[in-house]
């Protein structure tokens, strides 16, 4: 590792998922001249592609073809950045490398090698523990959140590393880190770490590193891209700005993006990414460090500019999280727009129709009943349930959604859907794409695994993890066992980046329990803004009090049952509640929450996207 070779580091990050905008990287490598005088650009480019289904999906086409399993447009963006990735001497670190590294880093070389450029290319291997599949089903590994048995046929199995060997990989010089699955903020952390020289006993710079990778690994979203405030937002999304962080030694940095962008960096855009995919803000569990995050403090230094402090962390647990993905039977999606009036009701007549229709035919053939049924009013509100209030709307789409163990029994469904446009009710119509098809259901399990069953390798070398007790260096060999301090058992929950345990409640007293008087209802957005994400079957909400005065409001009238109950038609399991003081605000995590989650799930929006802006219109009581 450099020691502290900068006083700030650059990174920037130009892609929050596999198919982001292709001007992300584009944007940030050309933020910064070469020449004398002019504004700094970026040391580091990250682009961040993988998420649980997409891990699924890199497995399946590696099965089909060796030469698959990565994302394949990487090798073209390195083609077309790669004269100015040298010219600038920006490294660039990814994790597309996904299920198969070693054939993107033969395809990048292959462009490089015609362009004539000569950037050294690195591997982190380790994370596909697919070939132990057998070995962990011995070992009764059980899903950490439902407590389900391992999976008979998995399609993936990727342990989520840290930062440390993407930090050995520069320090051996590699001008491009390809890794598989890895903690999204290690793509920053691993750069500071080389850049710093961090160690691994050293908590809160690893906390701090870490929230920066947390806050621009999603592009965009950290710029404005998704705020709660959209209005102040609206006229710049056709040249959205991407984020970029500048990063301290001492853990501080700033969020900012290139100038002439689109986009919005104030604290209300930062917070809202700060929270997005978090469980308990004081546990947020990473394989280098476990976050506290609670008491981040964010301030607007300038322009476009939001500087972010007060990250802490304590010591990571022995273990890494393993993402599995499997095939749960087959599920099949369609639509059709229904309109006229009582188009609500006539929606929900057709839906119910097709399904009775259909269950009948299959039983006819011999064919089981769908294991699972979803009907959405897309147009009526649906996502609020009972608190809906477009009853009366005369134009909907009638989203149906099917899950049965045999793909030819979704043929029938497949075939039915079509026909009630001439046998149902007038005003169907807007069927595209002819028949629906079925599709294979893709489920997430979750579980943990012990890190000395993990054997890492930078480059085909093995690679020895640091300790704290080793004084927190990097190492190589054949050792690949890692050690490390382990926290106070009441100082964390029981999961990883989703817990149970909670933060300790204030206690301040709000005006209404002071027995004043309320005067007028408001939605929430009038007082706070906030973000959702999702984990598996879990979401977040984030809520955050556009003023400090209306902390104990909400504390007050927003708990954790009066969420569960506005969310009761999605939520089957419990709500908990956290506080962020550093923030404003609070974090609600949803067990159950999404239908199975991803591509497991019947809805049109399986990752909880939407939540928060359902939560927003909760009616809020404000005192006199």
């Amino acid at each position: 590792m450099s020691a502290a070779s900068k006083d700030i580091v650059r990174i920037g990050g130009g892609a929050g998922f596999w198919g982001d905008s292709s001007e992300g990287a584009q944007q940030l490598v050309e933020s910064g001249a070469i020449t004398p005088g002019s504004s700094p650009g970026i040391d580091y480019l990250i682009l961040d592609y993988l998420a649980e289904i997409t891990m699924s999906l890199l497995a399946r086409a590696r099965a089909k073809d060796a030469a698959l399993g990565y994302a394949t447009d990487l090798p073209g963006v390195v083609g077309r950045l790669a004269p100015q990735l040298k010219a600038k001497n920006i490294r660039l670190v990814t994790n597309a490398g996904g299920v198969n590294p070693q054939a993107c880093k033969a395809a990048i070389e292959d462009k490089l090698k015609v362009l004539g450029i000569e950037l050294k290319v690195s591997i982190v291997t380790g994370d596909d523990l697919l070939p132990q599949a057998d070995a962990l089903r011995e070992q009764n590994v059980r899903e950490m959140f439902s407590g389900e048995a391992f999976p008979d046929k998995p399609w993936s199995i990727n342990a989520y590393l840290g930062a440390f060997p993407i930090a050995a990989a520069l320090d051996a010089g590699a001008d491009i880190v390809l890794t598989g699955r890895c903690v999204d903020s290690a793509l920053a952390l691993g750069p500071l770490i080389h850049e710093f020289g961090w160690k691994a006993d050293q908590y809160d710079l690893l906390s701090a590193g870490s929230l920066a990778g947390h806050v621009i690994e999603c592009g965009a979203q950290a710029t404005g891209g998704v705020s709660t405030d959209w209005r102040a937002v609206a006229g710049d999304w056709d040249r959205m700005g991407f984020p970029i962080a500048e990063c301290r030694a001492d853990g501080t940095f700033v969020v900012t993006k290139p100038e002439g962008s689109g986009g919005r960096v104030v604290t209300d855009t930062v917070a809202e990414q700060i929270v997005y995919e978090v469980g308990d803000p004081a546990a947020y569990r990473l394989p280098d460090v476990s976050c506290d995050f609670s008491q981040v403090q964010l301030k607007a230094v300038g322009a476009d500019r939001v500087e972010v402090s007060r990250a802490r962390g304590y010591a990571p647990t022995d273990e890494y999280k393993v993402s599995i993905t499997y095939q749960d039977g087959f599920r099949c999606l369609a639509t059709m727009l229904v309109g006229g009036v009582d188009a609500v009701a006539k929606a929900e007549a057709v839906g119910a129709a097709i399904l009775k229709r259909t269950r009948r035919l299959m039983s006819e053939v011999g064919f089981a009943d769908y294991r699972r049924t979803d009907i959405e009013v897309l147009g009526a509100e649906a996502n609020w349930g009972a608190n809906a209030r477009a009853r009366a709307t005369r134009e909907v789409v009638l989203k149906l959604a099917v899950h049965h163990d045999d793909a030819k029994a979704l043929e029938v469904f497949g075939r039915e859907f079509v026909p009630p446009a001439t046998a149902m009710a007038q005003g169907i119509t807007g069927i595209f794409g002819g028949r629906p098809s079925a599709a294979p259901l893709v489920r997430l399990f979750s579980c943990l695994v012990a890190k000395s069953s993990v054997r890492i390798e930078v480059d085909g070398i093995a690679f020895l993890s640091p300790s704290p007790a080793s004084g927190g260096g990097l190492g190589w060999g054949r050792d690949v066992a890692e050690r490390r301090y382990l926290p106070p058992p009441s100082a964390f929950g029981l999961g990883w980046g989703v817990t149970q345990c909670h933060s300790p409640l204030s206690q301040t007293p709000s005006p209404a329990s002071q027995g004043k008087e309320t005067s007028k209802t408001v939605p929430l957005v009038d007082l706070a803004y906030g973000r959702s994400g999702d984990k598996g079957d879990f979401a977040n909400i984030g809520v955050l009090a556009r003023k400090p005065e209306y902390v104990a409001i909400l504390r007050e009238q927003l708990t954790a049952d009066a969420v569960h109950e506005y969310f009761a038609h999605f939520v089957k399991g419990k709500v908990e509640r956290y506080e962020w003081p550093g923030l404003q605000g609070f974090n609600f995590l949803l067990h159950q929450a999404l239908g199975g989650g991803g591509t497991a799930s019947l809805r049109y929006d399986p990752q909880g996207k939407m939540l928060a802006q359902v939560l927003m219109d909760f009616p809020i009581r404000m005192p006199s």
